[in-house]
């Protein structure tokens, strides 16, 4: 049996093949910047079904948010061994190459992530070729949950929103004084996910024109700063998976258009893919 794991910086969807039937569970997300391994390892025990824990696993192919490096990635590894100690095969990659693996098979082409973070790559078929940095929530992840929770919040606090939403805001999030938010935003755990909660609120209240600008806003500095950074990128077609650019997909597409790139596939989630790509390998 495999076990499979595509993990955000918010939620982690995972898939144990090779029984009768798939076994899908979910559990958080494991961002190495923000969790550490023992962190990592007791939100595994507590979310893991004790079936999939005690199965006979040859292999585990993690995928993840944040594994940018071999440390960040032996971060989460050194986690699942704690947890699956009798699993011989331990392999972490970057969320992008299974956002790749999962858009574009075997297949060369643009892909994207669009979630709580931002991300994108050039991918050949087998591996990724380049990457435009997103950089973080503080400095990049445009077209995000978080770069859009950060216009919505900033608003909000300058008191710029639409009378009306600024109400149903306060009510929605009951944020208390300005130095409660940067204390939130500065000094406490997890601030990507903070911010990326606001993204919510734009969806809830999407038929207002402010809350359309500010998607728009968003997806229109995501290509503005990432993805026309790549040579030649208007002759791939564009690829995303992630609950921002499922959910906006509409949005997202007239954005892509708009920078004469036509639309592959905009997927909220990989996993279903992510593994047919894993049976075929099984086959080869």
């Amino acid at each position: 049996m495999i076990l499979i794991a595509d993990g955000g910086s918010t939620k982690c969807s995972w898939c144990l093949l090779g029984g009768p039937a798939p076994v899908h569970f979910s559990t958080e997300g494991y961002n190495p910047y923000f969790w550490d391994t023992p962190a990592i390892a007791a939100s595994l025990a507590r979310s893991v079904p004790a079936a999939v824990r005690e199965a006979a696993i040859s292999a585990i192919h993690y995928y993840g948010s944040g594994v940018l490096s071999a440390a960040k990635a032996e971060i989460v590894a050194g986690a699942l061994r704690q947890v699956f100690p009798q699993t011989p095969q331990v392999t972490v990659d970057e969320d992008l190459l299974a956002a790749a693996r999962a858009l574009l098979g075997r297949e060369a082409g643009f892909a994207a992530i669009l979630g709580t973070g931002t991300n994108s790559c050039l991918y050949d078929g087998q591996r990724i070729t380049q990457v435009v940095e997103s950089l973080g929530y503080s400095l990049g992840d445009e077209g995000s949950g978080t770069s859009i929770g950060r216009l919505l919040l900033r608003d909000y606090l300058r008191g710029r929103l639409p009378a009306g939403l600024a109400e149903d805001f306060k009510a929605t999030y009951q944020l208390g004084e300005v130095s409660e938010v940067l204390d939130r935003l500065y000094n406490q755990p997890m601030p990507n996910r903070f911010l990326a909660s606001f993204a919510r609120f734009a969806g809830k209240h999407y038929a207002e024109p402010y809350c359309q600008g500010v998607v728009a806003q968003a997806f229109k500095a995501f290509f503005e700063q990432i993805v026309t950074q790549y040579p030649d990128y208007q002759r791939y077609t564009f690829n995303c998976v992630g609950s921002v650019g499922y959910h906006f997909r509409e949005a997202l597409a007239a954005a892509a258009a708009g920078h004469g790139m036509a639309v592959g596939q905009i997927l909220e989630a990989p996993i279903d893919t992510l593994v047919r790509y894993h049976e075929v390998a099984r086959t080869l």
